[in-house]
């Protein structure tokens, strides 16, 4: 048999002996074929090693598949900046294959606001929604929603625990959590106290602090006391103050774990209240965040990647359309340590 680089319907029918009507229907699994007739079109199609093209024929039956994409507005808090970013640009590559994304951003403030967005975003009935899961109980109430109208989710940057049937695209944030605790044991003295630092908590903090303290729990000769603390950064006075108030509780405290993007509003505290440097570690690679790492002010910083997870939930999403490739039911990214040595290669 002479290997040609394409093969047409027409030609498989004349090699397998069969109508072009058969090919079609044994090739998309559509309508009755014999099984005599069957047999010969797959004889035919596994000796020339036939592979269809999924984008040809999505194209071709003009199929359009709408991605919802829920996420924190980037204008009220800069770490959701590259996420949006991520999505922008899957978007733009899948765009022309019949791929559409459409997003909705919620106030990351306000609950009521991602229960008003996540209801618009269900009501145009997309194929599947991408969200970003701020809010415990709300988010248990949309993913509730989405389910009674068959409507897939697939989570990126936070998951929710209690949902089992999830699809999740982050870092591992328990082990995010074991990496901190690991950074921390190889900078501080002895006997110091350490202070996990929640600022405006969401769901997904507590697993980071669940991690690093099952890494010092876990470790021979421990003599760390970990204390956890919460603070609202909504009005500066008050965090300022609530700050000073918590160090005069706990003057043996000397190293910070803060477990979201905001170290740099605890920095700016301490500036403002005129406290010596500590050892702070953080997340992500916002630019006061950079601007205090390269100073010496922040220790170690952990690239959460948010442009990666949005363009990866993406990107899986249009590829497992077009190409019917599977989705992973986690997709755990690298948990990269940022320092003032390699930070430059980050931006």
């Amino acid at each position: 048999m002479n290997i040609k680089e394409k093969y047409t319907i027409k030609d498989i029918a004349h090699m397998a002996g069969v109508s072009k009507g058969t090919v079609d229907r044994v090739l998309h699994k559509r309508g009755k074929v014999s099984k005599k007739a069957f047999e010969k079109v797959d004889k035919v199609l596994k000796e020339i090693d036939y592979k269809p093209n999924p984008i040809a024929r999505n194209l071709k039956i003009n199929k359009t598949y709408n991605i919802h994409v829920l996420l924190p507005d980037p204008l009220k808090d800069p770490y959701w900046i590259p996420a949006n970013e991520g999505i922008i640009e899957a978007s733009n590559q899948f765009m022309p294959f019949g791929v559409m994304v459409r997003k909705y951003f919620y106030d990351p403030n306000d609950r009521t606001s991602f229960l008003d967005e996540s209801r618009q975003a269900i009501i145009s009935q997309p194929d599947v929604l991408l969200m970003a899961p701020i809010f415990d109980n709300e988010s248990h109430e949309v993913l509730k929603h989405c389910c009674e109208n068959k409507i897939s989710v697939v989570l990126f940057n936070n998951h929710i625990n209690s949902f089992k049937e999830q699809i999740f695209i982050g870092q591992d944030l328990n082990q995010s959590g074991r990496v901190a605790a690991s950074l921390m044991n190889k900078i501080i003295g002895k006997n110091d106290e350490i202070s996990i630092i929640h600022i405006n908590k969401e769901p997904h903090m507590q697993q980071k602090e669940n991690g690093f303290k099952e890494f010092f729990k876990e470790k021979s000769g421990n003599n760390h006391l970990v204390i956890s603390k919460e603070f609202n950064s909504a009005e500066k006075r008050r965090f300022n103050k609530d700050v000073s108030e918590f160090l005069k509780s706990n003057k043996s405290i000397n190293a910070f774990f803060v477990t979201n993007s905001k170290a740099y509003v605890l920095i700016e505290a301490f500036k403002e209240l005129e406290i010596r440097e500590r050892i702070v570690i953080g997340y992500d690679l916002l630019k006061p965040n950079m601007k205090y790492l390269k100073e010496g002010a922040i220790n170690f910083l952990i690239h959460q990647k948010p442009h990666r997870q949005a363009y990866l939930g993406v990107s899986c999403l249009a590829e497992h359309f077009l190409f019917g490739k599977g989705l992973p039911t986690q997709e755990f990214l690298p948990i990269d340590i940022v320092t003032s040595e390699n930070a430059q290669y980050y931006l």
